[in-house]
């Protein structure tokens, strides 16, 4: 019987294992509180984990010398953290918090060991949320069954390529989609972060996000690398996040994926204190908050660095102030940006001169629309911009470019809307977004390269799809950045043969009003039956 039920144990799914992690919490705290608190747990059980595994490697590797020096390496925090690995005192590592789970003071044991950890490793000061658990308002019973579920979540067991990335990517998805617009906002889907990187291409050189969220831009952009086969080593992170939770949480997602990073020493606002001021950057990317108002105050940032030969943007909006501030961020000689922003911003009339000096400087490479509905939180359709600093020919990754001076890619996704992605959010309750496949990000990129190609005959212009426009075209659109000003609309009204679309409409209407004549004359009929006489 015992046989039995670990057979059927070891069946369940890793979705099954999760969602029970979240079941473990219903009812207790706020999205943002819980989200933390499963989050926490399973940072401690990868850093456990890998701790483990580190520590019986130093076991292995000196098997042949004296145990009192194995023992004293195995206490060393350097032995952990020239592997990327970190350290933790025994009362942060896993094992110690399974053992204590049934205790009545679990919510400060766990406290304890996130303290401890950041104490022992100062790349996470800052990076856990301080007395989360003893304030979570979860009884005991709760907190060990939290703990039970997140303890099957073993490499072992689910044999995952990258099970870490799986996991946290699950949970940051399914408390953004359960939560409010704020709470989805540090939340970018993969598949769109995935489309930037694959169009700006940072194999090498520095990458920025002044909106990190959940470093999301920042996983993508080194998986990227991962795919194309290049190296980790050459790709720097740097970042600025203002939500000082959404900032812990950007830490501890890229510190337990062992990814370097720079997000500087607090949160702050990027307008106001910017961390990184004199920082120049190979790539950008971004997804600021949309159509954020009150940035600044009226008086504040009026002579900044950053809107110099620009207009200072309003603080109604920040959208042109996120662009002013990635561009003043890139290197002004090869520098590109990939960002999200809502569609109001492609024809803003109160950013009209800032849009205008934009494309007189020939900043803005691409306009794609996305398709409505990719977002949990924001039900509409927004823009991917790409800002080159650079559009003249020359060779890119071992492509020859052609100069592209004056000229903007339009492209219009709007109708590649037939990928659905659904996601469980509590039971009995399901929200459904739009997806982009691998295919169809790989056919953008196509489309984008073929464009820059110095191979003319790769790229044309498709009716309702992309069109390549001159600055000429855009300043006779009165430098409107909406794709539907340039890319051809094709009326399919002149396709109909009128006159024998209103023959087919004519003789219907006849068969209506017969079939009408017919029922009429039945229910006069009926009535006359039963004695009623019909005027």
């Amino acid at each position: 019987m015992a046989r039995a039920a670990k057979a059927k144990d070891t069946q369940v799914s890793l979705e099954t294992v999760l969602w029970n992690c979240r079941v473990a919490l219903r009812g207790v705290g706020s999205t943002e509180k819980n989200r933390d608190a499963v989050i926490g747990l399973v940072f401690l059980k990868f850093a456990g984990d890998k701790f483990e595994k580190r520590r019986a490697q130093i076991a292995e590797e000196h098997k042949n010398d004296d145990p009192k020096l194995v023992e004293i390496l195995q206490n060393k925090v350097s032995s952990y953290n020239a592997e990327n690995v970190f350290y933790l005192k025994e009362t942060a590592r896993w094992s110690y918090i399974v053992k204590h789970a049934s205790s009545d003071d679990i919510a400060v044991i766990i406290d304890q060991a996130m303290a401890d950890i950041e104490d022992s490793n100062p790349a996470l000061k800052g990076a856990v949320s301080k007395n989360l658990y003893a304030t979570l308002g979860a009884d005991k019973s709760k907190l060990k069954s939290l703990i039970d579920e997140v303890n099957k979540i073993d490499e072992k067991r689910f044999q995952e390529e990258d099970l870490i990335g799986r996991v946290y990517e699950y949970f940051l998805q399914v408390y953004a989609a359960s939560g409010t617009k704020e709470d989805g906002e540090f939340y970018t889907p993969a598949c769109v972060v995935k489309l930037i990187a694959e169009m700006i291409e940072p194999y090498s050189g520095t990458v920025y996000d002044p909106c990190c969220g959940s470093g999301g831009m920042f996983v993508q952009s080194l998986k990227f690398v991962d795919r194309h086969h290049g190296s980790r080593k050459k790709v720097s992170i740097i970042g600025q996040e203002s939500n000082p939770d959404t900032w812990r949480l950007c830490k501890m997602n890229l510190a337990i994926r062992g990814i370097a990073h720079n997000l500087g020493e607090k949160n702050a606002s990027t307008f106001t204190e910017d961390l990184h001021k004199d920082k120049k950057v190979d790539f950008v990317m971004a997804n600021p908050p949309f159509n954020l108002k009150d940035w600044r105050t009226e008086d504040e940032l009026t002579d900044d660095y950053r809107w110099h030969g620009y207009v200072v943007p309003r603080v109604a909006n920040a959208n042109y102030a996120w662009i002013l501030h990635m561009i003043s961020k890139l290197d002004v000689s090869h520098g590109i940006a990939g960002f999200l922003l809502a569609n109001g911003a492609l024809n803003d009339p109160d950013e009209y001169e800032n849009r205008k000096r934009l494309i007189e400087n020939d900043k803005i490479e691409a306009i794609i629309v996305l398709p409505r509905d990719m977002f949990y939180t924001v039900p509409i359709s927004c823009t991917m911009w790409i800002v080159n600093m650079n559009k003249k020919a020359g060779n890119w990754h071992g492509r020859n470019l052609r100069d592209r001076t004056g000229e903007t890619l339009f492209v219009d996704l709007r109708t590649w809307n037939s990928n659905v992605e659904e996601i469980v959010i509590d039971k009995g309750k399901k929200k459904k977004k739009i997806v982009l496949s691998d295919s169809q990000i790989s056919s953008i990129k196509e489309l984008y390269s073929n464009w820059q190609s110095a191979e003319s005959n790769k790229y044309t212009d498709v009716a309702e799809f992309c069109h390549s426009a001159s600055i000429d075209e855009i300043r006779a659109n009165d430098y409107s950045l909406l794709p539907s000003k340039y890319i051809e609309f094709i009326d399919h009204d002149l396709d109909i043969d009128f006159p024998s679309e209103m023959s087919r409409i004519q003789e219907e209407m006849r068969g209506v009003m017969k079939r009408e004549k017919q029922s009429q004359a039945m229910l006069e009929d009926a009535f006359r039956g039963i004695g009623y006489g019909i005027d």
